[in-house]
């Protein structure tokens, strides 16, 4: 049997004082390269734009749509702050939720952090898309990475059409 592509993957990096030019390191998207690279994933498109929702979702439904990538690996915008509206941006074009990889993303924050409920990350697929908003912080992207680690390339390859054994 011959064995499928490496899907494409994009990590977008939200944060509107480094897209204006912040001069900071990227740490949290070089995290998300590295996982995507670990579940198999070509990571073909890495981008960094401001906390803007229109501005977000306009970038989500072309990664998804034009640029073919079906993992596409949010970071930042997640939180309490007015302008955290990666969730909303991410909401506003997605087909379908996919609250499970949220769930357990939130779950594993709980023995780090006494403020792991306030994480407001979403998990949504759009056509054969997998959209997942991480959190900002590296240390963060790390552990919730680590929970949904074996699930998501089972996901994948069921958005892809391809035959995928639902076993263990």
């Amino acid at each position: 049997m011959p064995v499928a592509e490496a899907p494409r993957a994009a990590v977008l990096t939200i944060s509107t004082s480094r897209a204006e030019g912040g001069g900071e390191e990227d740490e949290s998207g070089d995290r998300l390269a590295a996982f995507a690279a670990a579940l198999g994933a070509e990571v073909t498109v890495r981008d960094m734009i401001a906390d803007d929702r229109d501005l977000i979702a306009d970038r989500l439904r072309r990664l998804c749509d034009e640029e073919g990538c079906r993992l596409v690996l949010t970071t930042g915008g997640t939180g309490f702050a007015a302008d955290d509206v990666t969730p909303e941006a991410t909401l506003a074009v997605a087909d379908r939720e996919a609250p499970g990889i949220a769930e357990a993303m939130r779950l594993a924050s709980r023995e780090h952090t006494p403020h792991w409920m306030l994480a407001r990350n979403i998990a949504a697929i759009r056509g054969r898309t997998l959209i997942v908003n991480f959190p900002g912080s590296p240390k963060a992207i790390a552990e919730a990475g680590e929970a949904i680690a074996a699930a998501l390339p089972h996901a994948l390859r069921l958005l892809a059409g391809e035959p995928a054994s639902h076993s263990g």
